[in-house]
């Protein structure tokens, strides 16, 4: 198979199954007899420790200290917000924490199986309670009384007994009780939402089977080595194009379970949500509705596949989904509409612009954009012998003459949320920017070194260059840009990137297959772009939270590290100049309104951020949800103001702003979003600041650049 693949491999997802049995992923009900494992799942299990410790990049034993992590592991896929399990459940458990990898070995998978049908029985007990309890239950809540939630309880210990874990799930139930109260449920339909939520759990136990645990249990384990090592089962390998890519053919979105929701993790450039608008990363989707009108389905708690089933649909349909922008903010519940249709490679092909600006001495300046989404190939021409395939870098050849042609002073790379693709079109891509040399080297677990480059000399854009990335650009576009920023062909401007430097390869099994990773990417200067991936020469704000996106968020990523440097012409020393152009960005930001209006987001994404626990007191969770929406109104006020236009009354779309403004007239907190608020009216819109001022940045180094960049043919020291 390909070095890698454009969703698979170049953005590092958490498999599907991980949250396999939370709470809102397990199916409970009646089931006869405990689940057992097969002779066809001791044998795999020998056969996945026996692979992993071959061929894994890390080339790491399965021993004590492993088994020591594989158990926390899966314990905490089980019960990750500790609301089942007992103290005194993990102390029994604990006979097992250093003997799992003689355990493996041997093809003993009794403590995994134990482990799972003692969960099982604690959550059907559980669930059937408070089905059973479920009137007198939300009858007794006081809404006057103050108490809180923890929003996260992954950290916190195992309950001591059964009155802490009764006492973890009043909290819970009460919050969604008040959740869906403050999304204006109609009293008689919050029982009725949440006695089908816990429903549809018990109803899907029974479709659990021994594939399932063994799933959970031999991913935990392949997962202690890196984030992107994965075992699938067979009905995962079979459902390879959904459950491996996370693609779904419809919307364009690649998600995952995160506890009992499913969370958009990514959006396909150019399919279908990505062009349309609304969804984005970090979503939550909370139900699914068919049509303009058709009612919508809480889905919490359901299978990931289940999910999907609703999600797809006719091509030309359209589908609703009711999202919240994270865990604990349910209070900010919003009803996306999308209408299905195909990813088309033509939709995914690099695009051109020309932006023009004018500077302080009222001079126009013309600088060409070109945005490229994915690095893509059309393979199957390209086996065929089609002389006229497409890739990224044909695309954009023809892009940069036509700009060329029109007398663009410079050229912008955008690379924003590109998650990668092709490894030999980053290759060739860089090519089109330098004469000569290596782009990339990748080393084996063995150590073994190779570089991939452009062997020939030709021509080239020997313009000014800079290239925009962001924290979801990852793997091929950071090999791209840590070149050109390693050969001094251009600016790097933007955010850190996602860090994911690591490549994968597909091992069939007796059962399933397992996806490991074999290598790791290096730049021509030496350092990885593993966990690190490639720092900016001048930063942007993120609206994206770096502790939940990126590799650096991800348990048992492998670290940063370098190797020996390869020899590489530097066509310029930019870091003579970056500290004046850093400068001049800070300047003009601090003067304009919209770049403004950006900050203040992220300031206040960040202070949403910090919130740990929420309140059960229905006044307080008013207060901090009116808190929020009178922030936000202020924010967008102050730019509108600076801005000359009149300020607004409130944040609603018959005031022109767009229905992804933080409004609470829903479920938990009113939080900002991951992306700027836009606004209905043209005359208002917020522009693609940051695409704005990279143009100005480029222009900066073009007027610096006579004076104080001195090119460089001369290879780094070895």
């Amino acid at each position: 198979m390909d070095r890698e693949n454009s969703i698979l491999q170049n953005i590092s997802l958490k498999p599907l199954i991980i949250w396999l049995v939370g709470v809102g992923f397990l199916t409970l009900g009646a089931q006869s007899s405990a689940l057992a494992p097969t002779a066809a799942q001791s044998d795999t299990l020998k056969e996945i420790i026996d692979v992993i410790e071959d061929r894994h990049y890390a080339s790491r034993r399965y021993d004590d200290g492993l088994s020591a992590q594989h158990f926390t592991a899966y314990l905490d896929a089980l019960d990750p917000q500790r609301m089942f399990f007992e103290a005194d459940d993990i102390a029994a458990f604990s006979q097992w924490q250093l003997t799992l990898d003689n355990a493996g070995r041997a093809g003993d998978l009794a403590p995994a199986f134990t482990i799972f049908n003692n969960f099982h029985d604690e959550l059907k007990d559980r669930l059937t309670e408070i089905l059973e309890t479920l009137p007198q239950t939300l009858g007794s809540f006081d809404y006057e009384v103050e108490e809180y939630l923890e929003i996260d309880r992954s950290a916190m210990p195992w309950a001591k007994n059964e009155i802490e874990l009764d006492e973890r799930w009043r909290k819970r139930l009460k919050n969604q009780a008040l959740s869906l109260l403050l999304a204006e449920k109609a009293p008689a339909e919050i029982p009725e939402t949440l006695e089908r939520r816990y429903q549809n759990q018990l109803k899907r136990l029974a479709q659990y089977n021994a594939q399932d645990v063994f799933q959970i249990y031999a991913n935990t384990l392949a997962e202690q080595y890196d984030p992107h090592t994965n075992y699938f089962s067979p009905r995962r390998a079979e459902n390879f194009d959904i459950n491996m890519s996370l693609s779904f053919e419809g919307i364009g979105a690649i998600l995952q379970i995160d506890d009992e929701y499913a969370k958009v993790t990514r959006l396909v450039p150019a399919g279908p949500a990505d062009k349309q608008g609304g969804l984005r990363p970090s979503d939550l989707i909370m139900g699914v509705g068919q049509g303009e009108t058709g009612p919508i389905e809480d889905v919490i708690g359901w299978r990931l596949d289940e999910i999907v089933d609703l999600i797809r649909g006719p091509r030309d349909t359209t589908v609703r989904l009711e999202v919240i922008p994270d865990k604990g903010k349910t209070d900010q519940r919003r009803v996306v509409p999308i209408r299905r249709n195909e990813v088309k490679l033509e939709e995914q092909a690099a695009q051109k612009e020309i932006i023009e600006f004018t500077d302080e001495e009222d001079q126009t300046h013309r600088v060409g954009v070109i945005d490229i989404p994915a690095f893509y190939i059309d393979f199957e021409a390209y086996r065929q012998g089609d002389k006229l395939y497409r890739s990224t870098t044909r695309d954009v050849k023809k892009l940069v003459e036509e700009l060329v042609a029109e007398g663009v002073e410079g050229i912008v790379i955008d690379l924003r949320d590109n998650g990668g693709g092709s490894l030999q079109e980053a290759n060739q891509l860089t090519g089109l920017f330098i004469e000569y040399g290596p782009t990339v080297q990748i080393r084996s677990a063995e150590s073994r070194v190779w570089r991939d480059g452009k062997r020939r000399r030709s021509q080239y854009y020997e313009g000014p260059l800079a290239v925009m990335i962001n924290r979801l650009s990852a793997s091929a576009s950071e090999i791209f840009a840590g070149a050109i920023q390693d050969y001094g062909r251009g600016i790097i401007v933007g955010e850190q990137s996602f860090g994911k430097g690591t490549v994968q390869s597909l091992v069939p099994l007796q059962e399933g297959q397992l996806k490991i990773t074999e290598s790791k990417f290096y730049r021509v200067s030496g350092g990885s772009t593993q966990h690190r991936g490639v720092v900016p020469d001048i930063d942007y704000p993120s609206l994206f939270d770096p502790e939940k996106i990126g590799e650096s968020a991800l348990d048992n990523a492998l670290a940063w590290d370098q190797i020996a440097p390869t020899r590489f012409n530097r066509y310029n020393n930019y870091d003579t100049i970056i500290p004046t152009l850093a400068s001049m960005h800070n300047a003009r930001a601090a003067n304009d309104p919209d770049y403004q209006f950006l900050q203040d987001q992220v300031e206040m994404a960040q202070d949403a951020r910090a919130i740990s626990a929420l309140p059960l007191q229905q006044s307080g969770r008013i207060a901090m949800r009116d808190e929020q929406e009178a922030l936000a109104l202020a924010i967008e006020n102050k730019r509108r103001l600076s801005k000359g236009l009149e300020p607004l009354a409130t944040l609603d779309t018959d005031d022109g702003i767009a229905a992804d403004a933080p409004i609470v007239s829903n479920e938990e907190t009113a939080l900002p979003q991951n992306t700027p608020l836009e606004t209905g009216d043209d005359e208002e819109a917020t522009p693609d600041v940051l695409l704005l001022e990279t143009g100005k940045i480029l222009v900066d180094s073009i007027s610096l650049r006579p004076r104080d960049i001195v090119a460089s043919r001369v290879a780094p020291e070895s």
